[in-house]
């Protein structure tokens, strides 16, 4: 009987194995096959989307070419990044210093606050185009790409506060009493002392703030209007928009270089990534 169940059981462990194995790799086939033709695409040696293959037949450069001669993609790389780091910086800066008031601090209206941010972090923020694009217009903004990053630090000041409070409530209040007693102000005990003890978080807050000005389309296709304050996305989709405006191989190479910066940070800074994910779902 034993024996009988011992063998039922081993076989249903290498069923189990197969299944998950057969899973993973049709995962990665669904992932990479996608990756691999769009890289296919630009170093091939056509305009036409049909005509492209993963593995292209005489592989060259003329894409990558005609996107930074023909294209403005310099200036619309530039101005993503600029917009990006800004972002970075800012919202970095003021969700920490914010969450470390809220996990620190005692005060009148803490509560509220903390349900408030909640409540504004449930509502998209695209939802507010038409009033953003109003503000905007009426205070002169438009078309300043200094003047976007306002919106998408304010857009993700909710979501990294939480965050960032709940790493911070981690991290025992003894440090920051220890520091006050040799003197340390709560400004230099945050920088000194808290701040490098929550490296994982911030290091996700700001790889996620990056990416989010990076990838977006709809905010910069409402408030920039000239040309050469364009971002990657309005640019790289004016490339293939229209019947006149079909050249994909081109889009492909400049997706190519859109992705390089992304790759890149998450595969460096991957450890404090994934330790940031699951280090900020602590109870109030």
């Amino acid at each position: 009987m034993d024996k009988h169940y011992g063998k039922n059981s081993k076989g249903q462990d290498i069923l189990i194995s197969v299944l998950v194995h057969l899973q993973i790799l049709f995962m990665c086939v669904v992932v990479l096959v996608p990756i691999l033709w769009i890289i296919g695409s630009a170093f091939g040696n056509t305009t036409s989307i049909a005509q492209s293959k993963i593995i292209p037949d005489n592989p060259t450069l003329a894409n990558f070419d005609r996107l930074f001669q023909g294209t403005r993609y310099t200036a619309w790389y530039l101005n993503t990044f600029k917009i990006a780091v800004a972002t970075t910086i800012f919202s970095v800066l003021i969700s920490t210093m914010t969450a470390y008031i809220f996990s620190r601090f005692k005060f009148r209206g803490k509560k509220i606050g903390l349900m408030s941010i909640l409540v504004v972090q449930i509502f998209p923020s695209f939802l507010g185009m038409t009033a953003i694009y109003m503000l905007f217009f009426n205070a002169g903004l438009l078309d300043n790409i200094y003047a976007l990053v306002l919106v998408y630090v304010a857009g993700r000041i909710p979501m990294d506060v939480w965050l960032m409070k709940g790493y911070l409530q981690n991290i025992p209040m003894s440090l920051d009493e220890a520091a006050m007693i040799d003197g340390a102000s709560r400004m230099r005990t945050f920088f000194t002392v808290i701040l490098p003890l929550s490296v994982p978080m911030v290091t996700f807050l700001a790889v996620t703030a990056f990416m989010s000005p990076w990838m977006d389309f709809i905010f910069p296709r409402l408030l920039l209007t000239s040309d050469s304050n364009k971002t990657l996305a309005i640019g790289l989709w004016e490339l293939v928009n229209g019947q006149a405006n079909n050249d994909f191989t081109a889009f492909a190479a400049g997706a190519i270089l859109v992705a390089i910066p992304i790759t890149i940070l998450y595969m460096s800074l991957q450890k404090y990534l994934i330790s940031g994910i699951t280090a900020g779902a602590t109870k109030e």
